[in-house]
């Protein structure tokens, strides 16, 4: 159950402020990064050109929208050589579920 007050919001016994879910919704509120949490989601350590190959989008649009997703706190990010790579935050992961079962 779900009970409001004020700043604060309460699931069970994790703490999160209204701004702070804010910030991840705002961070997913938008389809393609929607698509982008789902693709790291099926493939784990994805590196931002797959990512734009595996959409049919481009690499810069991409870049940004995950640079977006990593400021969210959704998904995390590894640089391996030239290569940044990505990976699903432990918020990131339950935002895929609330994504399925809303």
């Amino acid at each position: 159950m779900l009970e409001c007050c004020a700043e604060e919001c309460y699931t069970g016994s994790v703490e999160k402020t209204s701004r702070q879910l804010e910030r991840y919704f705002k961070g997913a509120a938008n389809h393609r990064r929607i698509d982008i949490l789902l693709a790291v989601e099926r493939n784990d350590g994805i590196a931002v050109e797959a990512i734009a190959n595996l959409l049919a989008a481009n690499f810069k649009t991409i870049s940004q929208h995950t640079k977006s997703l990593v400021q969210a706190g959704l998904l995390n990010k590894k640089y391996r050589g030239r290569q940044v790579t990505h990976s699903l935050s432990p918020y990131g992961r339950s935002f895929i579920k609330f994504i399925r079962t809303f």
